[in-house]
């Protein structure tokens, strides 16, 4: 990881040797998108498919430079790997197909996807997967189906990602490309935690071995984050352990990347949120926002987006109801609503029951009480059709927040005891304790009738200002 920079300084160094420069182009990601379309506007798929192989030795020792400056400049360089993606394109058109070529093409698909338009960008990786099948290798297969699930995810439902990354893993072994081996199972365990958790004992055990296979392999940056997914459950389910890193080593890597940086605050803003933890929900989401808004972030489109929107959301919006600044919160709040309304577009599986909650939440900022109430009851049933046990319990917990505001104890103990349930169908017995504590001190500190109007601090909003945060 250290020597990251060093590696693509070298591998430019060697593609000017055989004509392709890539330091002086400095074209933004839209625009190397937007030429890149144009290109190939000119053919049509069929054509792409059944394009000539490469025979060019240059070309083809170009080709495998290319596709690993890709993977590198993704993790460190991200705003400069769309020009990658770029002259993989052209020199398969102008020289004919290469087992890199089909990264060209799943990595325009993704980008499209994050610009905007997710159809389009899901046909690109749909072509790209096609590809594997023609190039006469798979070289390339297991960063492919990598890069491709993340799109995937915004279309299809999100249960089908932890197989796609199997797959993903397997076709990376295969073909001796450790680093993506590495990324698919590190996505792979993160879907498996937050989507079949419900038992832990299998998830603990898929994260310690994704942990355990990059810090063998001293993939440090990979490791980091793999090593926050573990806290993350470890915390929810209330066990003592911790996991073992070179917290040296993390500080350094943290404070010189942007996307490990970004992970780190959206674990430790997530835990203080589910954990009831105000001022540290408050720090850490301001240190997450601002990670968000580098410009130095991933230009693929990844299904960390989704969660980092949701999240950030749910948290804004709870932030809006306290601060001062509430306007300003709640901004934030309805711009991760009109994100994952775009995306409900495209798959109303994975985020019908996301814009119901976040708009549940606005409205109840906005004192509109009916259409909070018919939001709430929306998210769950949502929740619960898609089979998110965990967005289920959420759902109730926050609904229950709101009925205790309104007044009514009877439903708001329903509520808060659905949540309890839910989230020990999941797994997340450490949330359980919490809510259990929670539960008891609401029942005694709120007798039936009890609460205020809305726009002011319950007892029980009260009450959680003052829970500490342990991540």
């Amino acid at each position: 990881s250290a020597k990251l920079p060093e590696s693509i300084d070298k591998g430019l160094d060697i593609l000017a040797t055989l004509g392709i420069e890539l330091r002086s182009n400095e074209l933004s990601t839209d625009a190397c998108v937007q030429e890149t379309k144009e290109l190939l506007s000119g053919y049509t798929d069929d054509e792409i498919l059944n394009t000539r192989r490469m025979t060019d030795p240059t070309m083809i020792m170009a080709m495998k430079f290319l596709g690993q400056l890709q993977v590198g400049m993704n993790q460190i360089m991200p705003e400069s790997a769309p020009r990658v993606m770029q002259q993989i394109i052209q020199l398969s058109l102008l020289h004919g197909m290469s087992p890199i070529s089909p990264l060209g093409f799943v990595h325009l698909g993704s980008y499209i996807a994050k610009l905007g338009d997710i159809s389009e960008g899901y046909h690109y990786v749909k072509l790209a997967h096609s590809l594997l099948d023609k190039v006469g290798s798979r070289e390339s297969a297991g960063e492919v189906i990598c890069i491709g699930t993340h799109v995937r995810a915004y279309v299809e439902p999100l249960q089908a990602m932890l197989e796609y990354h199997n797959e993903g893993y397997a076709a990376a072994m295969a073909s001796g490309d450790i680093i993506q081996a590495a990324i698919n199972i590190l996505i792979g365990s993160s879907v498996f935690f937050f989507l079949l958790a419900r038992t832990y004992n299998p998830v603990l055990e898929k994260v310690s071995e994704s942990s355990k296979f990059m810090y063998e392999r001293k993939m440090s940056i990979f490791f980091i984050q793999s090593q926050y997914t573990h806290q993350i459950i470890l915390r929810l389910t209330g066990t003592d352990e911790r996991p073992k890193h070179d917290s040296a080593a993390e500080e350094n890597i943290r404070a010189t990347n942007n996307s490990v940086m970004m992970t780190y605050y959206f674990q430790k803003a997530y835990i203080s949120f589910m954990f009831r933890a105000y001022d540290d929900t408050k720090h850490f989401t301001e240190m997450c926002l601002d990670c968000i808004g580098n410009r130095s972030t991933w230009a693929n489109l990844l299904v960390q987006h989704a969660f980092h929107a949701f999240y950030m959301g749910l948290n804004a919006f709870w932030l809006a109801r306290k601060e001062r600044e509430g306007q300003q919160w709640l901004e934030k709040g309805k711009r991760s609503k009109l994100a994952l309304k775009k995306w409900a577009k495209s798959s109303q599986w994975t985020f019908e029951n996301k814009c119901y909650l976040l708009e549940a939440e606005e409205s109840y900022c906005n004192n509109d009480v009916d259409r909070a109430t018919v939001c709430y009851e929306k998210a769950i049933s949502s929740a619960k059709d898609h089979k998110f046990v965990h967005e289920e319990a959420l759902a109730y917990e926050l609904a229950a927040y709101f009925y205790v505001e309104l007044g009514d104890t009877q439903k708001a103990m329903e509520y808060f005891s659905q949540a309890h349930l839910k989230y020990h169908e999941w797994g997340a017995f450490g949330k359980c304790d919490s809510l259990s504590k929670f539960i008891e001190i609401t029942s005694i500190a709120l007798p039936a009738g009890a609460g205020v109007s809305l726009g002011q601090s319950s007892i029980v909003e009260k009450m959680s200002f003052n829970v500490k945060s342990e991540n």
